[in-house]
């Protein structure tokens, strides 16, 4: 009998345990959903693509001019994955003489220095992206892997070296 008592305790146990991670999955699919709806009205699109069998969402909006340097942006991104949403604040630097992006997460930042209008591969196409759309919001979206004459029209060389520095966070 009381081995019957406590199989039944285990399996009531188990079931009350799947059964509440099952609730919390979906009100995070919820609030995801709801999220998704509450895309910022002045979010500019970057990017559409599947991911691991998901849609993920890159756009961009609150783009900011620095106070005291008119080639210095702050921006937010967007970037929705199909079970994650992230919204990191980022900036770039458009002059001609040293585009970079500057991101960062919970270990280190990122300093990724860019040639607008150079080679665009799948390793660098999101910093391009992302810079277009920064520094020049006319050519937000636009693959950047066409805008070279658009690149060497704004002074950009076309020429300049890429680069990731990495600063570890303590």
């Amino acid at each position: 009998m009381r081995a019957v008592q406590r199989t039944l305790s285990l399996i009531l146990l188990v079931g009350c345990g799947w059964i509440g991670q099952s609730a919390g999955a979906i009100e995070r699919d919820e609030l995801l959903e709801k999220m998704k709806r509450m895309r910022p009205q002045e979010m500019t699109i970057l990017e559409t693509r599947t991911i691991d069998g998901g849609t993920y969402t890159l756009g961009i909006f609150s783009v900011s001019l620095d106070p005291t340097d008119n080639d210095l942006r702050r921006y937010k991104l967007w970037q929705e994955f199909a079970n994650d949403l992230v919204v990191p604040t980022e900036s770039v630097n458009c002059s001609t003489e040293g585009p970079l992006r500057v991101t960062r997460d919970a270990e280190a930042i990122y300093v990724r220095r860019l040639n607008p209008g150079g080679l665009v591969t799948t390793a660098n196409r999101e910093d391009h992206l992302v810079w277009w759309a920064a520094c020049q919001p006319d050519q937000a979206g636009i693959d950047p892997s066409t805008l070279t004459d658009t690149a060497r029209g704004l002074g950009y060389s076309t020429l300049l070296l890429e680069s990731i520095e990495t600063l570890r966070l303590p």
